[in-house]
């Protein structure tokens, strides 16, 4: 040792790496084949070998490290509101879109999906949110856009061949002149937020003769728009879905109009960004403010028919949000039990002392219960000509994204404590994972919306409760505690002993036991015995509650933690 050395370096856990994420996960792998997308299993195999790579793990860091630049004029002085990205953002999105993270299910040329192809775009989305989140939000509205721009046959044959393209592009152009597009969202007003229907941006039809002598025949139904949004998603997408007022009085109701970067004859469009926000997390992508000076844009689907055109768009973001908060949650786990396995305390490594082997184990049910929940709802996307699947995706999308997205700063900020101090540092992931969680709640609807959502959809179809029966009944007769636990469950949905049960003001109770049953009766189903009997005893068995670390006498936690993390089988 050099003299001047106070101490050697022992005892650290070294970084998570070089590890493929799709073969460490058994849970990822088998509910992928479960789920109707085991075609996919190659390209996903051979993607979690790069996402889990040292190198690409790295780009997160970077792209947080180095958040976009909002540069509005340019050196003479011309307003041009462009964003500097670091050149490791740019990298993960050509990841993302050379994966098809925002067009697999929309590219079948007839326009009928490939069966599981939703599954198969979900379990690679999972995979991408253990790596970078911030990337994921362009990605997912591009994605969520299709449906909505499918109903304007007029912007679907300009927009749709760039959107689904397979080729990042992230230049400045007219979208001709590109070789894929992206598309964003602003949607939210300072004096609304949730409250879209208080928007007071107007839009207004362009002369037709002036549309024409502007831009030729594309300029047919130009609309000019005037005001702001307080939340404008990623500014640097090559146009955005936008609501507005079509008149005075606002009692038209809201249209929602496409209002790209670039116009038809190649001039800027009249998007002010005012300046990017200052956020908690996300801080890889940039989100803005900006005003309209007389923007040009295009309606997509009916006049004062734009919010249900958004919410069209809204059920695929909140499907992502669901998807993502299970990678994060994988992330954190990985991080966690990676650093419990090669740290000793007190004499023995971490991972084999009881009390952290029941956080570890309680966790690693979390997440396995998540990433099943996940595919299992991307397969209510993938059977749209199915009725039971799409009343049981109307249930499930908002209470999962409720549910899920609650749980994921709890268990963030429990995985960080595995790691201690290690792990509040910014010079690891698990502060700037912390740090995504949250959004995903909020983001598309906060947690109270989408509960109340959940008792819209009751009310609205009562298929529904026979939607949730058939998908809880699939586990009869496994397990006696889960049978009378969805038995209680179901009576209260058909009105019986507890009518407040399925209030308004219960309803955060209620999305949670739809999620929880769903849950438990996929682990019961497919899972390791270990597995479902831990997650029963401790979900379904009792109340879900408290920290992380309360898994009950019994619970073979070293089986499920062999299971969490199958290391020795990823390279």
């Amino acid at each position: 040792m050099n003299r001047f050395d106070t101490h050697e370096v022992f005892n650290q856990a070294p970084p998570f790496g070089d590890v493929n994420l799709f073969r460490c996960d058994p849970a990822l792998r088998e509910g992928l084949e479960r789920e109707g997308a085991g075609w996919a299993a190659d390209t996903l195999d051979a993607l979690g070998q790069r996402l889990g790579s040292s190198e690409v793990l790295d780009l997160a860091r970077l792209a947080n490290e180095f958040p976009p630049r909002l540069v509005n004029f340019d050196r003479s002085g011309q307003r041009i509101d462009e964003l500097e990205f670091h050149p490791s953002w740019h990298r993960l999105m050509g990841m993302l879109i050379e994966n098809g993270a925002h067009s697999l299910p929309w590219e079948a040329p007839d326009g009928q999906m490939q069966p599981g192809a939703q599954v198969a775009r979900a379990a690679a989305y999972l995979m991408f949110g253990q790596v970078e989140n911030g990337s994921q939000c362009p990605v997912t509205m591009t994605y969520a856009s299709v449906p909505a721009l499918r109903q304007n046959p007029a912007i679907a044959a300009r927009w749709l061949p760039k959107i689904l393209s397979r080729d990042y592009d992230p230049r400045s152009l007219p979208v001709e002149q590109k070789r894929g597009a992206l598309v964003g969202m602003g949607m939210t007003e300072k004096q609304g937020g949730t409250d879209v229907r208080a928007n007071t941006t107007r839009a207004a039809p362009l002369d037709p003769a002036r549309a024409k002598a502007r831009f030729g025949e594309e300029g047919e139904g130009a609309f000019v728009i005037v005001g702001h949004k307080w939340f404008f998603s990623a500014p640097q997408c090559d146009a955005h879905l936008v609501l507005a007022q079509t008149d005075s009085e606002g009692s038209a109701g809201l249209s929602c109009f496409l209002v790209p970067r670039f116009l038809p004859d190649g001039s800027r469009n009249a998007i002010r960004v005012q300046r990017l926000k200052n956020k908690l997390g996300n801080r890889s992508n940039a989100s803005s403010e900006v005003e309209f000076c007389d923007a040009i844009g295009w309606m997509i689907g009916r006049e004062g028919r734009g919010i249900p055109t958004i919410l069209e768009m809204g059920s695929h973001t909140r499907l992502d949000c669901v998807t993502g908060t299970a990678g994060i949650m994988r992330a954190a786990l990985c991080h966690a039990l990676h650093h419990a396995r090669g740290r000793s305390a007190f004499g023995r490594p971490l991972a084999e002392q009881p009390l952290m082997q029941n956080v570890l184990a309680d966790l690693a049910l979390e997440s396995e219960a998540a990433t099943a929940f996940a595919l299992r709802l991307a397969r209510c996307y993938d059977r749209q000509d199915d009725p039971v699947e799409v009343l049981l995706g109307r249930l499930l999308t908002p209470a999962g994204k409720y549910w899920l997205c609650k749980r994921g700063p709890a268990f963030g900020a429990e995985a960080m404590e595995v790691m201690g101090g290690n792990g509040y540092v910014e010079d690891g992931p698990l502060a700037r994972l912390y740090r995504e969680f949250p959004v995903n709640s909020i983001w598309e609807g906060s947690g109270n919306v989408m509960c109340l959502d959940v008792l819209r959809a009751f009310g609205k179809s009562p298929e529904a409760r026979a939607a949730l029966a058939q998908e809880l009944g699939l586990a009869a007769g496994i397990d006696a505690r889960y049978d009378a636990w969805c038995a209680r469950l179901l009576e209260e949905l058909a009105g019986g002993t507890n009518p407040a049960a399925t209030s308004e003001f219960g309803a955060r109770r209620l999305a949670e036991r739809l999620v929880v049953g769903v849950q438990g009766g996929l682990l019961l189903r497919h899972a390791p015995v270990f597995v479902s009997d831990a997650f029963v005893a401790s979900r379904i068995a009792r109340e879900v509650g408290g920290a992380f670390g309360r898994l009950p006498d019994g619970a073979d936690a070293p089986a499920i933690l062999a299971r969490a993390l199958e290391i020795s089988s990823t390279r």
